[in-house]
């Protein structure tokens, strides 16, 4: 390994972040935990496709680190509605296949960050629309719909308390 290389690597004596505080663990669980069930509560009350694997990720970033960039509702929402977005028009252009799916990633990838909504979880909205072999309909049941209940939940949730505020910017 060359020694330009060997300076990238973390030294075996750095340890690992400190755990956040057992409150902040109990607060991004029932958070989820909201965000989820009102997912799913939505998905049988109107019999519409809510659930998005994504919006798992989704939840551990807004109910456990709420005043990150990535979690703010323009980030989350329209992060996903992009990626889902490109992963519909590549799949409806060029099909599924290996390249499709990584041209179909990268490009969601770059668009969240041209628009400035990077969204980490949105990240896989392409591989699953491909995967799914998903309709335009994707893009509004559970995309859309479902970023805007998991928002929806989060600033209701993030702002109990005093010493809590969510969102941290709006657009």
């Amino acid at each position: 390994m060359n020694s330009g290389m060997k300076n990238k690597w973390p030294a075996p004596t750095e340890t690992l972040p400190p755990r956040l505080p057992w409150r902040s663990i109990c607060t991004a669980w029932l958070g989820a935990f909201l965000a989820a069930a009102a997912l799913g509560i939505s998905q049988e009350w109107k019999d519409l496709l809510m659930i998005l694997g994504s919006f798992g990720a989704s939840c551990l970033l807004v109910f456990a680190y709420p005043n990150s960039p990535f979690s703010q509702p323009r980030n989350v929402i329209g992060g996903h509605f992009i990626a889902s977005l490109t992963g519909l028009i590549f799949l409806n252009m060029l099909g599924v296949h290996w390249w499709s799916m990584a041209i179909a990633v990268a490009t969601a990838i770059a668009l969240m960050l041209i628009l400035r909504v990077p969204h980490p979880p949105a990240g896989s909205n392409p591989f699953i629309v491909m995967m799914m072999g998903a309709g335009w309909e994707f893009l509004i049941t559970p995309t859309l719909l479902g970023s805007i209940i998991l928002v929806i939940v989060a600033i209701i949730y993030n702002n109990i308390g005093i010493s809590r505020r969510y969102p941290t910017y709006w657009w």
